[in-house]
């Protein structure tokens, strides 16, 4: 059976199923596997080196699907910043149609760019002011994100079973849930919350086609639903990561008084996060990882991860639901 909802509809999707763009793990395999397998397969614009580089990824991803697919755009403040409008023209000039917005109120200046191209904007908040915010600025769809996510859980630590409804009693478009969704109970779940479908990142790390090192990957099966740290909370820019040696020694080192981020710069940067993923050495970096990871138990296909979660969904729905009605 298939979930038919405003977000399947919008984005000509089989299933309400969206992968997130991540940082270093949104290439072409992850992506096009995703889409092929009925979802909607996002491809994270500034893993690619330059613009240029990311149209040539856009038309690496169209030779492996004819699926819809997206495109990630994260704008944060930061020292030395892509030129972000490049990497938003070689979406345009790539004919991408679906595009998954994150970060401060700059990134409006990239819907202008986008919006004129037919382009549908996904919009990733932490909280539901910022969703009634960018749903009043033109956004298309909200990705509302509970504070068990992994990435940027927002500093307000507002749980899914609470900040999904409060969103959907006031956000009027249509709206994913992310942060901890992993199987068909939590599909259904969201469903039930008021979201018209879900948003997976972790959850699609821990898959044959996510392009991270095996180890990388077994560390998500080992790790339970405790096995993440909270970091730069003292920073006020908390990120979920994955528990490790590195991790821990991160929250340790920004546990001192007047601790500030070149304090564990060597730890966190970019660089060091790519090498972990494609070597598996977990000593050399952090990784993103959510609560989810209490639920991974296996490393299945895109395809099969996405048909067992709609298998799931529809006998709760048909068997476990409909056993409670007297």
């Amino acid at each position: 059976m298939a979930f038919k909802t405003r977000i399947t509809e919008m984005l000509g999707i089989e299933h309400p199923i969206v992968q997130g763009g991540m940082q270093s793990v949104g290439y072409a395999e992850l992506a096009s596997a995703v889409s092929n397998a009925g979802g909607l397969g996002i491809l994270t614009a500034l893993t690619q080196p330059s613009a240029e580089a990311l149209r040539d990824e856009i038309e690496r991803c169209r030779s492996m699907t004819d699926k819809p697919f997206g495109v990630n755009m994260t704008v944060f403040p930061t020292i030395n910043a892509p030129d972000y409008k490049a990497y938003a023209q070689a979406i345009i000039d790539g004919g991408v149609k679906i595009v998954e917005t994150a970060g401060t109120q700059a990134v409006r200046e990239i819907w202008e760019m986008l919006k004129p191209h037919g382009v549908t904007i996904l919009h990733k908040c932490t909280a539901v002011r910022h969703a009634l915010s960018a749903e009043k600025a033109g956004c298309d769809i909200i990705s509302i994100d509970g504070f068990e996510c992994a990435g940027h859980p927002g500093e307000d630590d507002i749980p899914g079973l609470i900040l999904i409804p409060a969103a959907a009693d006031k956000v009027k478009i249509p709206m994913l849930a992310s942060g901890g969704f992993g199987d068909g109970r939590g599909l259904i779940a969201a469903l039930t919350l008021g979201a018209e479908g879900i948003n997976m990142g972790t959850r699609f790390c821990a898959t044959k086609e996510a392009p991270i090192h095996d180890n990388v990957k077994q560390a998500y099966i080992d790790n339970d639903e405790r096995g993440s740290f909270l970091i730069f909370r003292s920073l006020k820019n908390t990120a979920r990561v994955g528990k490790s040696a590195v991790s821990e020694e991160v929250v340790r080192r920004l546990s001192v008084p007047d601790a500030t981020f070149a304090d564990v710069a060597e730890l966190v940067n970019g660089k060091a996060g790519r090498e972990l993923l494609e070597t598996g050495d977990l000593t050399k970096g952090v990784f993103w990882a959510g609560m989810v990871q209490g639920l991974i138990h296996d490393i299945p296909t895109c395809q099969q991860l996405i048909d067992r979660i709609i298998a799931d969904a529809d006998a709760i729905v048909d068997q476990r639901l409909a056993g409670f009605r007297r």
